[in-house]
């Protein structure tokens, strides 16, 4: 397969090299177009106000493209401008932190697939439940395994495929479970910090609670030690309430004002 290959950890993180020798070892034609600086967790921006700048990074076995922009603004700009032609698949990751539930919305790993899925294109994100990973060649082989036995005519187009590996061996992993994602939402806190100067900082901080969390979803088969998968659908549509609303607005009192 010709696969587009990014990221939002940054073109030199652990994650995407791992998966790009994977993907290279299993005979695929793998495209890196990544951001050069970390972009975790700008969800699906776009950079409007400024010039997008593109860096080769040729080292040890590894050539990609680095782009001065956001996930999103990679695959875009790939598609575009920079591919000969579009892949057959766009794969996003391997990023350093899990993508379930609400963090879908806020990823910019899944963002980057969920562009390529915009476009028509088969879209796979990968994510690892480890913020700190430090040898991922066991999942990078494993998802360029997963990439090739995909029957991917039988995913509609405009759908993400999200797989996610727990922190945890290969050799200790439990096998592929598909599962909804979690509707359970952060805890959210910031801490108070001084900068050397004395002045006030917050970081924001937070977990997923796991008393909230449903059986069978993702964050408890991740957590569990299971691979996840689950497909996404960017419809934003609140098709029931919409059904409940039917008729409301038809004759709405508040009417737009007459020059």
């Amino acid at each position: 397969m010709k696969i587009l290959l990014t990221n939002d950890d940054g073109i030199q993180a652990v994650g995407i090299r791992a998966l790009y020798k994977g993907l290279c070892d299993a005979g695929h034609e793998v495209h890196v177009v990544a951001p050069i600086t970390e972009q975790s967790a700008v969800g699906h921006a776009v950079t409007l106000a400024s010039p997008l700048r593109v860096k080769e990074f040729k080292e040890n076995g590894f050539f990609g493209l680095g782009v001065s922009g956001t996930p999103a603004d990679c695959v875009k700009l790939a598609l575009a401008a920079l591919l000969d032609g579009a892949p057959d698949l766009v794969m996003s990751g391997i990023n350093s932190g899990a993508n379930v539930g609400v963090d879908i919305l806020y990823s910019g790993t899944v963002s980057a697939a969920t562009e390529g899925a915009l476009a028509g294109l088969a879209a796979l994100a990968v994510s690892v439940d480890d913020y700190s990973p430090t040898d991922l060649s066991g999942q990078g082989a494993y998802a360029a395994a997963f990439a090739a036995a995909v029957p991917w005519a039988e995913v509609p187009r405009g759908c993400v495929l999200n797989l996610n590996f727990p922190r945890r061996a290969m050799s200790e992993t439990l096998d592929l479970r598909l599962c909804p994602q979690t509707l359970a939402t952060y805890k959210d806190w910031f801490d108070e910090r001084k900068d050397p100067r004395g002045r006030t900082y917050y970081w924001l901080d937070g977990v997923i609670p796991g008393a909230n969390v449903k059986a069978g979803t993702d964050r408890d088969l991740l957590s569990q030690g299971h691979i996840t998968l689950t497909p996404l659908r960017f419809d934003f549509t609140d098709t029931p309430t919409m059904e409940r609303l039917t008729g409301l607005f038809e004759t709405c009192p508040v009417k737009p004002p007459r020059g």
